[in-house]
């Protein structure tokens, strides 16, 4: 029901208006959702939405990340080479992926195309996305800081690699949401095992959060806010802020959650992901925070 409706304010997305690159011999597409009332003249703020491992960009859509464009944003969802994201993890293999392809570079191209197609303002450029396309978001956040102002990576860790290489050129305001009962991405790090996806490692939680919180320049002491509890979900929520830097850090910890976004649909059986949180709706907080986060 909730797909229909999607698909019915959103015409584009029951047929998506594809854009094709051509990417170091690779054919890589994305398509767009405009915000339906911008304001004339005004640059666009821009969300690239990266889908979840085995996914892809209209099914992201359609549960419920197009609603951004409701926000003001001009809203792009790519679609990862064989439903995948190269999110900093190797061999290809691992990730389910045939072979490797360079995704850093279709990214850039593909910015670089929505800012001819569009006005962009390219001080208020975010990433965000679920599982896969959280630690893609983390990725871009690190290795493209100079193009991105803001990220919000959900149910997504950050690799090992990305931590031993960690050195963004820019500070990068970042929201994160993590579960602690996630069956998929574990919360305190370790091995990822899902599907074709096997011992892949990620730090914990924590240390992903103390890595921005450090580059940024944030207060290591976080000022912490238990939030509203929901009773019949089994989760609660605590939101953790680092501030006082070049940027923020923003933490929201579900606990009880599973391997699912906040305000989410239940996209798989709680058996098999977890649950879903309903105290909080993470795509509205996630448009709060890049309105606030910007160059």
């Amino acid at each position: 029901m909730v797909a229909v409706w999607l698909a019915t304010a959103f015409p584009c997305l029951a047929r998506p208006a594809w854009v094709y690159l051509n990417v170091d011999g690779e054919r890589r597409r994305y398509f767009v959702v405009e915000p339906k009332s911008p304001e004339p003249g005004r640059a666009l703020p821009l969300v690239v939405v990266f889908h979840g491992g085995g996914g892809s960009a209209r099914g992201t859509a359609l549960q419920g990340f197009s609603r951004l464009a409701d926000r003001g944003y001009l809203v792009v969802f790519p679609d990862g080479f064989e439903h995948h994201w190269s999110d900093g993890r190797s061999p290809a293999k691992d990730l389910g992926m045939s072979r490797a392809v360079d995704d850093l570079a279709f990214v850039r191209a593909l910015l670089d195309r929505v800012a001819r197609d569009y006005p962009v303002d390219p001080g208020r450029v975010y990433a965000t996305g679920p599982s896969n396309g959280g630690i893609m978001s983390h990725r871009v956040g690190i290795e493209l800081s100079e193009r991105f102002a803001a990220i919000a990576p959900i149910i997504g860790g950050l690799t090992e690699p990305m931590a031993r290489d960690f050195a963004p050129t820019r500070p990068v305001s970042v929201l994160i949401f993590q579960s602690t009962s996630d069956p998929w991405v574990p919360y305190q790090g370790g091995a990822i095992s899902v599907g074709k996806v096997k011992a892949v490692p990620i730090v914990s939680t924590q240390r992903a959060i103390e890595l921005w919180r450090d580059h940024n320049g944030c207060s290591p002491q976080p000022v912490i806010e238990q939030l509203t509890d929901r009773a019949d979900d089994g989760c609660t929520v605590e939101k953790s802020v680092y501030s006082g830097g070049r940027a923020e850090v923003v933490f929201y910890r579900i606990d009880g959650g599973g391997h699912t976004v906040p305000g989410g649909t239940q996209y798989l059986p709680e058996k098999v992901i977890g649950k879903v949180c309903r105290d909080i709706d993470a795509i509205d907080i996630i448009a709060d925070f890049f309105d606030a986060h910007h160059r």
